[in-house]
């Protein structure tokens, strides 16, 4: 029989853990494209200082592993799009989310406003929302565990 002791001690502990494990938008992401739903590449999501990064680590895309920008302009015309950085200088907001000026578009080669969050339902999902003008495009991201 487990006394009511042992019962607060095993409840705390859990609930403990759950805090431990609480899950951090930064690490590595699937991107996937939400007019197909097919995947795209893995995102590294960091942090330098107090603000966010995300730079293309790998693209899943069969064909498109050796893909250039050759849409862009400046420094990344023709530059390879693996290693590339596309989340640059976000800032965190009190709502825990993270906006800013600079979410890349290799492909369009687009820069857009942005809004990144974790889905509060699901924390192995990042919103990743960009905006140009008053219009807004919202993908959501799968985490990619180690």
């Amino acid at each position: 029989m487990i006394r009511p002791n042992n019962l607060l001690t095993i409840g705390l502990l859990l609930f403990v853990c759950q805090i431990c494990t609480a899950q951090s938008i930064f690490g590595k992401w699937k991107t996937i494209d939400d007019r197909t739903g097919k995947p795209k590449a893995i995102i590294n999501v960091y942090k330098k200082g107090e603000l966010m990064y995300g730079k293309v680590e790998s693209i899943l895309e069969i064909g498109r592993e050796e893909a250039r920008c050759v849409k862009c302009e400046g420094d990344r015309k023709d530059q390879p799009i693996m290693g590339m950085t596309i989340i640059d200088g976000l800032q965190k907001n009190k709502n825990d989310e993270w906006k800013g000026k600079t979410l890349f578009d290799p492909e369009q080669a687009m820069t857009f406003r942005c809004k990144i969050w974790l889905n509060p339902s699901n924390s192995n999902e990042l919103k990743v929302r960009g905006y140009l003008a008053f219009l807004f495009r919202t993908q959501t991201w799968l985490r990619v565990e180690d």
